[in-house]
């Protein structure tokens, strides 16, 4: 028998099924039912159904994208209130998408979820955007792509401005229109639940709760398992936790999938280390 919680056994059910089907809002909230035991799912999934059949009952069935977009911010951030929590962004809660649908508050990557979702009600072909260090959301149109922040109200991005933030990020250095171009791509279900969890395991690190932390980085690897540096940040955490067998089995495990990372001999020391402890434990 598995010694997993029903949130997790399903949770990791829902990872395990094509990419097109994951239902990102599903999947959400039972990250949430985690930290809720009790969180029925169902009623939270009704709450985001019923904003997108109410928003969709009062639109033209023939409105352009640009004026659904509109619409869509309107609905949003004017009539329901929902903000990016610019006082606390590091509260856990900002993470747990039955957290933001009851405070109307989030970070950029819950925003967006439930942009995406409220937003696919009324047509809107809406995808994340794992951009550096923000998430976004796009919308693809005839000509293009409309780059869109649900962390600023739905505000919609220039190129320039996009370029600017990542030559921020990168101590003055611009980036090519190639790179750009690859930052924006769309991001599967799986990126975008994975890049969600990793947001919440650096703030429980941070708040120093590894054991909620260990939870989010197993709940990244049911996600995508390929992910080298997960083990190693999994690794990290339980060499936290003091359970070094568990810590050496993910530090080997990130060496045989990335052997040339940056910190693979920093790795191989820490393994070299927790082998001699292992053979005096025996």
């Amino acid at each position: 028998m598995s010694g997993l919680s029903p949130s997790v056994e399903q949770f990791r059910r829902i990872a395990s099924l094509p990419d097109e089907v994951i239902r990102l809002a599903e999947a959400a909230l039972l990250v949430a039912a985690e930290e809720y035991r009790d969180l029925d799912v169902a009623h939270y999934l009704r709450i985001i159904d019923d904003l997108g059949a109410s928003l969709k009952r009062r639109l033209r069935r023939d409105i352009s994208p640009a004026e659904a977009i509109i619409a869509l911010n309107h609905f949003l951030f004017e009539e329901h209130g929902f903000r990016g929590n610019t006082a606390d962004y590091y509260d856990p809660r900002n993470s747990f998408l039955n957290e933001v649908l009851e405070r109307r508050l989030g970070i950029p990557i819950t925003l967006s979820i439930l942009y995406i979702e409220v937003g696919r009600y009324i047509g809107l072909p809406l995808h994340g955007v794992s951009f550096p260090a923000h998430f976004l959301v796009k919308c693809t149109v005839r000509d293009g792509a409309i780059v869109l922040d649900p962390y600023a109200r739905g505000r919609s991005l220039s190129t320039v401005e996009l370029r600017q933030r990542v030559t921020q990020l990168h101590a003055g250095r611009a980036p090519s229109p190639s790179a750009l171009v690859a930052m924006l791509a769309a991001a599967s279900n799986r990126e975008i639940l994975a890049r969600m969890l990793r947001n919440l395991k650096g703030v429980y690190v941070r708040r120093r709760e590894l054991t909620k932390a260990l939870a989010a980085a197993e709940r990244v690897l049911f996600v995508m398992p390929g992910l080298a540096a997960e083990y190693r940040d999994r690794g990290t955490i339980y060499l936290g936790l003091e359970c070094f067998r568990a810590a050496l089995e993910d530090f080997r495990r990130y060496l045989a999938l990335a052997p040339h990372a940056e910190d693979a001999e920093r790795i191989r020391e820490c393994v070299a280390e927790l082998e001699l402890r292992a053979a005096r434990l025996n």
